[in-house]
């Protein structure tokens, strides 16, 4: 693929990714702390939530998830209780001082309040601090003590398995921002996962779909020792406790900035108001704005011997790919589909209007992107074998030998079952971004190779295709950025 105009712009961390490392010094205390305060702090936190289970259980009785009622004087006290206990509790973890700056709106001004950045389950702080309601999976209510204290904030809840669960989901969110403040504000944590603070990834549309003003709400954990992130790869949760609990105190920023009142063209455009609201945000947290998403968190976090080490192109790609509603129906089934028309079609290049038609879409603005991508030569015809390659990489980044079975199958002669080495060239620099690899020790002095002396290869070399200081590779990691792109 060659990448396109339009530039994706990253950050110099993977996002999804999250690593520590201790000086001799840190280690020390973190064992002494563990023999020490963790316990202790361990046995309170785990005291106050249990004392807060009954509060939030009683409160919950014969109250209504989807009809809102005066609050009696009696939730009001237990309320009140549980802020308290909830407040003790992250004392007892170590959160001291929590640094308040701007102030909150009121729900009847301001129904949502957008939250970034998201990057720990401790950013429940600033939840329990007001009692909002917020976004999470139907699967969180049924978590021992945890889930009651989530239904309590009457969430609204996503159910994953239902097709029409996002619609469902942004329904209810305006219906409960349309309430005139009836109902409690709700908090989204607009990037939709959770990442190391490095910088700013896209916004999900959920909280901007009501064209309501929000407030932004920024969050910051200037401690030394950043042991709080919690993502896609790193610490694990147990470990992100214990670290945390061992550190004398755990410094935390919770920032209500200016409320933001969206323009017609925003109102009408989510996704734009959206990105004014993130790089307002970015500005305020001084970091940077990358164009990656929650879905794209698998291509970054691609693992094995063909591992990708190049995205841009294929994030570019992927982004295409779900604009054009593709992405949540890529299947094994549908890959193999595509991959015996690729064959039969046996490197006869394709056009717009028969890419169109191949994908069974109308040609738009999009899909014309997503074709130049494949257009090397820049005569407007593309080997559609180049597309299902790359369509089977995003689908399963750390599937990579399964993708390269595919491509055999597509570039096999009808005689035997190999391949050429400039056709396996093209294939891994689509699957892993890089150019001119040398695959001269690969041949035999026929210039092919069959699916099985590849895997074999592999198996025996499995660090052969390892390009950390290979002049064309790229991932995720020292990738250009901007403030404001």
């Amino acid at each position: 693929m060659k990448p396109s105009n339009s530039r994706v712009s990253r950050v110099d961390r993977n996002p999804f990714s999250h690593e520590l490392n201790f000086t001799a010094a840190e280690k020390i205390r973190i064992g002494l702390m563990s023999v020490t305060v963790f316990p202790v702090r361990l046995l309170l936190l785990s005291f106050l939530m249990l004392l807060a289970w009954p509060f939030a259980f009683t409160a919950s009785l014969g109250r209504s998830q989807f009809v809102i009622e005066p609050q009696s004087w009696w939730r009001r006290f237990i309320d009140l209780c549980l802020r308290v206990i909830m407040r003790a509790m992250w004392f007892c973890g170590g959160f001291h001082w929590i640094k308040v700056k701007g102030e909150r709106a009121a729900a009847s001004e301001v129904p949502i309040l957008t939250v970034a950045p998201h990057s720990s389950y401790f950013d429940a702080i600033p939840v329990t601090m007001t009692m909002c309601s917020i976004v999470t999976n139907l699967e969180n209510r049924s978590i021992p003590v945890w889930g009651t204290l989530i239904s309590y904030i009457r969430p609204v809840f996503v159910f994953r398995a239902d097709q029409d669960s996002r619609r469902k989901t942004v329904e209810e969110i305006k219906r409960r921002a349309q309430s005139g403040g009836k109902w409690p504000q709700i908090m989204i944590f607009s990037e939709g996962t959770c990442t190391n603070r490095s910088g700013l990834i896209l916004f999900k549309a959920g909280a901007f779909i009501p064209g309501l003003p929000v407030q932004p709400v920024v969050l910051r954990y200037p401690n030394k020792l950043d042991t709080v992130t919690w993502t896609w790869q790193g610490p694990g949760a147990f470990k992100i406790l214990w670290l945390t609990l061992c550190q004398p105190h755990n410094p935390m920023e919770i920032e209500y900035l200016p409320i933001y009142t969206p323009s017609n063209e925003e109102k009408e455009n989510p996704a734009l108001f959206a990105n004014n609201v993130r790089k307002l945000m970015a500005r305020a947290l001084e970091l940077p704005l990358t164009d990656l998403s929650f879905d794209d968190r698998d291509i970054c976090l691609s693992q094995g011997p063909l591992r990708i080490y190049d995205y841009s192109s294929l994030l570019e790609f992927n982004q295409l790919v779900c604009r054009m509603g593709l992405k949540a129906g890529i299947t094994d089934k549908v890959l193999e589909d595509q991959a015996r028309i690729a064959r039969k079609l046996q490197g006869d290049k394709l056009g717009l209007q028969d890419f169109a038609q191949f994908l069974k879409l109308p040609v738009t603005a999009t899909l014309t992107q997503v074709h130049s991508l494949f257009d090397k030569l820049g005569d407007g015809q593309i080997d559609i074998r180049h597309y299902v390659i790359a369509l089977s990489t995003i689908h399963r980044p750390s599937k990579s030998m399964e993708t390269l079975k595919l491509a055999f199958k597509m570039y096999e002669s009808e005689v035997r079952e190999e391949i050429l080495q400039e056709d396996l060239a093209t294939i891994l620099e689509i699957m892993l971004g890089v150019k001119n690899m040398e695959l001269s020790g690969l041949f035999l002095d026929t210039g092919k190779i069959t699916y099985d002396d590849f895997d074999r290869f592999i198996e025996q070399h499995p660090h052969y295709f390892d390009f950390k200081d290979h002049p064309h590779a790229k991932s995720c990691n020292g990738q250009n950025h901007s403030k404001d792109d």
